[in-house]
């Protein structure tokens, strides 16, 4: 099976996105491996996508999404991350290849993925609930189950296609819905991509759910996930092989969150150790702590969320202002300026 793997980031996410094609080259050397970027590389750092450890670098920009600048304007840097992964699946599916895989780029695979090509083999659509066992403890059930009942009951860290039939179907839906409604507006039912894969099992067929605990092990699933080293050196989640895991949060609540579910299940914090010193190894210091360059307009000034919704929710504004990142008389920030909006 003809497999392309990928994954979209920003180059604040580079260092993290290289700890999974790394991981990904490892197990699956076959694979091709796939970079979206929607980003442009900071000042001082020389980006050579030769030498990064993945096969092929698609810009955002070169998608073909209609009005570039005015759509990416109305997302946050997690929202346009997300979006954009909905049009290159779709096209993806023209490119040669028998199945597309999805990976965030804060996993990384510590096993084999065969599995995965064998499930494609039968199904057209794999995705992975956040939790596949029920918790009993109140406090878990506060910060897990409800927590997916309000994000989403499938985790789009990860997704796997067959780019006919049934999932090339799901890929066009996808991308229909990404395009047009992939916000961070939970009051409104949205949560990125993630609420919308809750109604796949209603509208597609050929479609497996992974219930199988060693794929996609994260915080919000460790309370109901034992994790081992075994003699041989296997890593175990309760008692199958460990397939890939959801390093999701990097940082002091990503910390808090593993302390509070895995208590002292110790593997899990050498696991968290190790990613941290990959992470580490792969972040290059010319690239600014959180940097995005859709983040401010073109004379630096950030821009709110605020400004965004603003611009997204009104067609009047999106007509007078093509390029809604440009500064100076006559644009989209002078206005926010005069109006006395922020």
């Amino acid at each position: 099976m003809k497999i392309l793997c990928y994954s979209s980031f920003t180059f604040s996410y580079l260092n993290r996105a290289r700890v999974l094609f790394k991981t990904l080259r490892k197990h699956h050397p076959d694979w091709e491996l796939a970079a979206l970027i929607t980003d442009r590389p900071p000042e001082g750092f020389r980006f050579d996508s030769a030498s990064e450890p993945f096969d092929r670098l698609v810009w955002a920009s070169d998608l073909g999404i209609p009005d570039f600048d005015s759509w990416l304007f109305k997302h946050d840097v997690v929202e346009v991350c997300t979006a954009v992964k909905g049009p290159f699946i779709h096209q993806a599916c023209s490119w040669g290849f028998d199945a597309v895989i999805y990976m965030d780029p804060d996993t990384a695979a510590l096993g084999s993925l065969a599995p995965l090509e064998e499930w494609l083999e039968h199904h057209d659509i794999l995705l992975t609930p956040h939790l596949v066992d029920a918790n009993d403890d109140h406090a878990a059930i506060l910060d897990n189950d409800l927590s997916a009942s309000r994000t989403g009951i499938f985790n789009l860290g990860f997704v796997a296609i067959r780019t006919t039939g049934e999932g090339a179907r799901f890929a066009k839906w996808w991308n229909d819905r990404l395009l047009s409604y992939c916000y961070d507006d939970m009051p409104n039912g949205l949560f990125v991509d993630q609420r919308w894969c809750d109604h796949v099992p209603a509208l597609f067929d050929r479609l497996k759910i992974i219930r199988d605990p060693g794929y996609n092990v994260a915080s919000w699933n460790l309370s109901t996930r034992k994790i081992s080293v075994e003699k041989d050196g296997r890593i175990t989640v309760n008692g199958v092989d460990l397939r890939f895991w959801h390093f999701t949060k990097l940082g002091a609540v990503g910390d808090a969150m593993t302390r509070r579910y895995a208590g002292r299940n110790f593997p899990v914090y050498e696991i968290w150790a190790w990613y941290k010193r990959e992470v580490a190894a792969a972040t290059d210091p010319a690239i600014p702590d959180r940097w995005w360059a859709f983040g401010a307009y073109d004379d630096g000034t950030p821009i709110t969320k605020a400004a965004r919704v603003l611009y997204r929710e009104r067609g009047d504004l999106q007509t007078a202002f093509a390029n809604p990142f440009a500064s100076g008389p006559g644009s989209f920030q002078s206005w926010l300026d005069a109006e006395g909006i922020r």
